[in-house]
């Protein structure tokens, strides 16, 4: 991969969306992790006086919020800060009646973070007039690792094309700090969540069978299946077509 041609190609890229749509900036959630450091190079080349790093911690690790910082402090974006911990624990204690005696997963609990965090980009975006930043690679997109309405929730994508390998080599040639390139990637959803752990794979097996086509048997089925399974993150949702009614 030539690092500086992708680089410039998506600097270009999101200034051409943005303009397109009559836009003044971008925002995006800044999370401590490479993906959104990514994006935050990519975006102060884009627009270096309207890009807008937002950090959401919401019961976090606080060194996801310390290398936030640091990211920001790299790349000298200006961010802002909401904690959303005590609206997460409004919104389940004011929903906690009509769950009582059903049982609540630990997924669907932690699902409840990224779309606060939608929730609050869109509310900045729309205060800037700016578009949001999809911080997702081509690895999570492919196995559908996101959460439908929140973290996908987003007006462009720009690294979704990227494999994870591809997001550290353009890591390394924006500047991104050493130690966020070198931590394990977590979606933070809860204490000692690794991303790895969660899809069963490596990013390396997962990398390699979308580039080439060629991994062990288990890895294939667990990527197409899991693919298949995610299909509908990806899509509009279907409307049907009536008969008198449709045109």
């Amino acid at each position: 991969m030539d690092t500086a041609s992708v680089a410039r190609q998506l600097t270009e890229w999101i200034t051409q969306q943005v303009e397109a749509a009559h836009m003044r900036g971008v925002i995006f959630g800044l999370s401590g992790g490479i993906d959104s450091a990514v994006i935050a190079g990519l975006a102060m080349r884009a627009f270096p006086n309207s890009s807008l790093g937002v950090i959401m911690p919401c019961h976090s690790n606080p060194e996801d919020r310390e290398h936030a910082l640091m990211v920001a402090k790299a790349f000298a974006l200006k961010i802002v800060d909401v904690d959303l911990s005590a609206v997460y624990d409004t919104l389940l204690q004011a929903a906690a009646h009509a769950t009582a005696g059903l049982e609540v997963s630990r997924l669907g609990l932690a699902n409840v973070k990224p779309r606060l965090r939608m929730t609050t980009l869109y509310y900045f975006a729309n205060v800037h007039s700016y578009l949001v930043l999809g911080t997702g690679n081509l690895s999570e997109y492919t196995i559908g690792y996101f959460t439908k309405h929140g973290d996908g929730g987003v007006d462009l994508m720009p690294i979704a094309g990227l494999v994870k390998a591809q997001i550290r080599d353009l890591a390394a040639y924006l500047g991104v700090p050493q130690l966020i390139i070198d931590k394990s990637p977590s979606a933070g959803l809860w204490a000692n969540q690794t991303d790895e752990a969660e899809m069963g794979m490596s990013y390396q097996q997962l990398d390699k069978y979308i580039l080439t086509g060629e991994a062990e048997p288990k890895v294939k089925e667990r990527v197409d299946r899991l693919a298949a399974l995610s299909a509908h993150k990806k899509q509009l949702p279907p409307i049907p077509k009536l008969e008198g009614c449709s045109r």
